[in-house]
């Protein structure tokens, strides 16, 4: 176990150099100190001035920063996930004060207190301010800190969009407050939980309790997940459960997957090419991202209309994809499929024809066309 969490945390530390990491002192007047923070920047962030990015806060950075940080940056690497800023708030002197809580109703109190308004008033507007963010934000906490971080979600508007939650030492009426403010979520919102069979026994009955109110939630906009690994102590959970974090927060960003394609896609009752859409409007919509529409994506719907014998939607899968890549022959193929099996094939021909002078693209080349162009040209003699 260990060796094998040797070489993950090697392979993301190998991954993690690659993206720009800064060290900063925040002067904050809540807290009357000062505050060191890691930053990670995006690899292609200073090549694309236009481009903005949803927020990682990391509470426990002083260990926790670089687990998060190597894991957002592999899997934004391979595109299943969006690139992402992430913030580590150094807590190594501070932990216990920053996350003091009251005892009578388990809220922030004193420098507890002090601290939930550093997060909220000054540490996210200074990174928003400096940064080029978008309006999706995630914060990480793990044991003491992973209780923390859902204070948030007692305001009207939470401040993160995404929650991960690592063997959490929840304040007792934390139990009720975290199912009831989600209940009451008028919001899109990811909250992803975890345990380890390591965690102490009063920890793991806790977060099974919270486990088992959040699982009987019926509000659409929270979308839950849980994990517990089995043979993981309480401090190699994060390993374990951060890369399940970001893929169930991130599923809809992913690419189409042959589980998506065969179980969903496959099954639909509705138009593939509106599905198709509809993915990519949602990941604009939660992300705050305008994520180009995947070739691989095109060929999985393309993919769906020849095994399922629904060719009226290559229309509309075409005209979709000259407006993805118009200077490739992508869309005249597919619409060129459309007139050849609504018994149009003089249409067909010649858009076949027209798409000569395109760029290649996705496997269809020039001299596919042009082969298709001629089938036809020599089965109805035009």
């Amino acid at each position: 176990m260990k060796k094998t969490l040797g070489l993950v945390f090697l392979l993301l530390f190998c991954f993690t150099i690659n993206a720009q990491v800064k060290y900063e002192t925040i002067q904050s007047s809540k807290l009357g100190e000062e505050r060191q923070i890691k930053i990670q920047l995006p690899r292609g962030y200073n090549s694309n001035e236009e481009k903005s990015y949803p927020i990682f806060i990391v509470l426990d950075g002083d260990y926790l920063f670089e687990a998060v940080a190597g894991n957002v940056d592999y899997y934004s690497y391979w595109e299943d996930m969006p690139e992402a800023i992430v913030v580590g708030v150094n807590q190594v002197d501070t932990r216990y004060d920053d996350c003091l809580y009251s005892e009578q109703n388990s809220l922030p109190v004193e420098t507890g207190a002090a601290f939930f308004e550093f997060l909220g008033m000054e540490l996210v507007p200074y990174i928003e301010t400096n940064y080029r963010t978008a309006n999706f934000r995630v914060a990480v906490g793990h044991g003491n800190t992973a209780n923390f971080i859902n204070y948030y979600l007692l305001k009207s508007k939470p401040l993160f969009q995404g929650y991960i939650v690592v063997s959490p030492e929840l304040a007792p009426n934390m139990l009720e407050y975290i199912p009831e403010s989600l209940s009451k979520l008028e919001s899109k919102l990811f909250y992803y939980l975890a345990n380890a069979e390591g965690d102490s026994k009063s920890l793991k009955q806790m977060s099974e309790a919270l486990h088992t109110d959040l699982s009987a939630l019926e509000n659409d906009n929270v979308s839950y997940s849980f994990n517990s690994f089995e043979n993981a102590t309480h401090y190699s959970a994060p390993a374990h459960a951060i890369p399940n974090a970001l893929q169930n927060i991130f599923k809809v960003f992913q690419p189409i997957s042959k589980k998506e394609y065969k179980d969903e896609i496959l099954e639909l009752e509705i138009s593939p090419v509106l599905y198709l859409e509809e993915k990519y409007q949602a990941i604009n919509e939660l992300f705050g991202i305008e994520k180009p529409i995947l070739i691989n994506d095109f060929r999985a719907i393309a993919a769906a209309i020849e095994k399922n014998e629904l060719f009226e939607y290559y229309e509309a899968l075409g005209k979709l994809a000259r407006k993805q890549y118009p200077k490739t022959l992508l869309g005249n193929y597919y619409i060129g499929r459309f007139y050849e099996e609504n018994g149009e094939p003089k249409k067909a021909m010649k858009t076949y024809q027209s798409a000569y002078t395109l760029d290649e693209i996705a496997g269809i080349t020039k001299d596919k066309v042009l082969e298709l162009a001629d089938a036809i040209k020599e089965d109805f003699g035009y």
